[in-house]
């Protein structure tokens, strides 16, 4: 208290009175620092017209953005925009970057503290956490993501002068007196009792007569309970705190989860219709396929036989990853999966008896979208039945490999059979199944298509940009 009282003799032009509002201010900061896990400081501005650090509190369980104190040092104002924004109109700033005195990059989030009257900007509150840190800055303080003693402690700590903190929080906030009325509510508070079709301001009232669960003993031993309510159309969390204060006997903490709900139950109804839209395309291309099967078996001509075939298992491949996606619930599936499924389908029509064919699956597996998996099942497809077909004549065993590669920007398959090989530059241009991979990589993929064919087998491979949600390696 004699430093903040010190430094703001030497650097500021406050009155002695606002100089203690500062210093009633500065009681929070260590359990809101501890709440928040973040540096939280307190800024005078100086006869300078930059601002002097004198307050500061560092988080207990994790690490500081701070070696050492900076209280008594000058935040400058092209280093700190927020805190310059705020003195100068008088408003908050949220999630600004901000240079350390330290040289460190942080986030700020600041809030103007104003004297008694309310038309002076004497400090402000900033709350710092650092750009590298892996976890979402909130524009507000959640108290319903904080244990009960970080919370207790906290409000604790708000009773009295330290009102306009509560105005920084998420949720809205009752705070009941002794004598069983609600002596606080923020804003929050009030709006919502509004929205819930209360007429008058809860602020003042017997809180029995605005209490919105139906219990009589809301609080366990320990001095605390939450439960989950439905007002109207509204979705709530209710906590009750016992505080440890000599005018107020409890707190109540209301989240309102209602938008959280409905976006829940919107993504559910959306994955019930993927899942039955693709478990439609599914059954309708399967009884293609039966068809085309039915008129494979009434064929007498072979050509035909084979043609119908090999267009029936184009359509399965195609349904094989409808019903991926439609086990998914998303638009979205694995990679591997499709080709495993293609890879099995196309033994099982493809195979000739006796011939020991082994394919393996390699490389990376990722998720992609429907339009993605379905051209990538046609390819393989085509290009597993050509080896299949074309590649092992008269051998008695053979292996093809399927590569799959990652990338930053692309990713890439790969088909690699040991067969006998052709002369890429004089295969017949008109076959269906050459045709079809062509136009897939060209048109539907946006890759790139290269094959490469020898004595010692071929190779062919093909890219397309990257859409990927998740990764993982398969072997």
């Amino acid at each position: 208290m004699d430093i903040i009282w010190e430094l703001c003799k030497k650097y500021t032009d406050l009155t002695e009175e606002e100089i203690a509002t500062i210093q009633g201010m500065s009681a929070v900061l260590q359990p809101l620092a501890n709440l928040e896990d973040a540096d939280i400081f307190i800024d005078c501005p100086s006869w300078d017209g930059d601002a002097i650090v004198v307050a500061e509190a560092k988080p207990s369980y994790v690490p500081s953005s701070y070696k050492k104190t900076v209280v008594g040092l000058l935040a400058r104002k092209e280093n700190e925009p927020a805190v310059a924004r705020t003195f100068r109109l008088g408003v908050a700033t949220k999630q600004m970057k901000a240079v350390t005195q330290e040289n460190g990059r942080t986030i700020q989030s600041v809030e103007p503290i104003k004297n008694t009257a309310g038309d002076r900007v004497i400090g402000v509150l900033i709350r710092e956490q650092r750009v590298d840190e892996q976890r979402q800055i909130s524009e507000r303080l959640h108290f319903s993501e904080q244990s009960y003693e970080q919370i207790a402690n906290a409000l604790s700590h708000m009773v009295g002068s330290n009102n306009w903190l509560t105005e920084c929080i998420d949720e809205a906030l009752l705070m009941v007196d002794r004598t069983g009325v609600v002596a606080f509510r923020n804003s929050l508070a009030r709006d919502l009792y509004r929205q819930l079709g209360y007429i008058e301001d809860p602020l003042g009232q017997v809180y029995e007569n605005v209490r919105l669960v139906d219990s009589v003993d809301d609080t366990d031993q320990s001095g605390y309970s939450v439960i989950e309510i439905t007002v109207g159309r509204h979705s709530l969390s209710v906590k009750h705190i016992q505080l440890e204060s000599e005018d107020m006997a409890f707190a109540v903490v209301i989240q309102d989860n209602t938008w959280k709900k409905e976006q829940e139950k919107a993504l559910i109804l959306k994955s019930v219709a993927i899942k039955e839209m693709h478990h439609r395309v599914k059954n309708n291309l399967q009884t293609i396929a039966s068809l085309l099967r039915l008129q494979v078996r009434r064929s007498d001509n072979e050509e035909t036989r084979k043609v119908l075939g090999e267009s029936m298992n184009r359509i399965l491949s195609i349904a094989t990853t409808h019903e991926l996606l439609a086990q998914s619930g998303v638009d979205q599936v694995k990679i591997g999966e499709v080709i495993l499924n293609i890879k099995n389908n196309t033994v099982r029509y493809f195979a000739r008896p006796h011939f020991d064919v082994n394919i393996t699956l390699e490389g990376d597996d990722f998720k992609v979208d429907s339009d993605i998996a379905t051209s990538v099942a046609l390819i393989i497809n085509e290009l597993l039945q050509n080896s299949l077909q074309y590649a092992f004549q008269d051998r008695e065993s053979g292996l093809i490999r399927i590569v799959v590669t990652r990338g930053e920007l692309y990713s890439r398959i790969e088909v690699i059979d040991n067969g006998s090989g052709y002369d890429v530059e004089n295969v017949r241009t008109d076959r269906l199944g050459l045709s079809i991979v062509q136009t897939m990589v060209k048109d539907k993929l946006r890759g790139n298509l290269g094959v490469e064919s020898g004595p010692g087998g071929t190779h062919v491979t093909f890219d397309f940009k990257n859409q990927i949600v998740d990764a993982a390696s398969v072997t």
